[in-house]
């Protein structure tokens, strides 16, 4: 068999649209953005989610994907408690690490959640997600105390959300 020889014609039909139809049960109505646009027609975790229902879905859909973020951040508080909790010294109880096992696990989820909605491209949804991630940092892990701390100027490592070494005052 030579290389330069013609091996025939073989020309495929292409595939009808009916069979096409049936192969590919979801259809996609819309452009799917592959740089960050501004807009209140994007679609974030679902098809057609806001999709062109309004500024008034919009906005719910920008408050869920805060809401995510800022209890994305609670839950890293709630693990940290629960294995200062569990970790007395020894050995973990098994109730102790199912549940940090549970709350690690819905952290992740929330997380991959919040990463889906900004692989929307949507600049809003990514304000979103940072404002989120912000809050809830502030709120859940940042630690800022009212009381002797305050106006001392002693810029103590609790008040940047770092937990106090075993030599420091708890």
């Amino acid at each position: 068999m030579a290389m330069g020889g013609d091996m025939g014609a073989m020309t495929m039909a292409p595939p009808r649209a009916a069979d096409h139809a049936a192969a590919t049960p979801h259809k996609m109505t819309g452009m799917m953005h592959m740089a960050f646009f501004w807009g209140d027609r994007a679609v974030v975790l679902f098809p057609g989610w806001p999709g062109d229902r309004g500024a008034g879905m919009y906005l719910l859909c920008l408050l869920l994907v805060l809401a995510l973020a800022a209890l994305t951040e609670a839950l890293a508080l709630l693990s940290r408690r629960v294995a200062r909790r569990g970790g007395g010294g020894g050995e973990a109880t098994a109730s102790s690490a199912a549940l940090l096992t549970a709350v690690h696990a819905a952290r992740m989820g929330m997380a991959y959640l919040v990463m889906l909605a900004v692989m929307s491209f949507n600049v809003g949804v990514l304000l979103s997600a940072v404002a989120g991630h912000a809050l809830g940092f502030l709120l859940a892990r940042s630690r800022v105390r009212t009381g002797p701390a305050r106006g001392s100027g002693d810029a103590s490592p609790e008040l940047c959300g770092i937990p106090p070494s075993n030599g420091s005052k708890p």
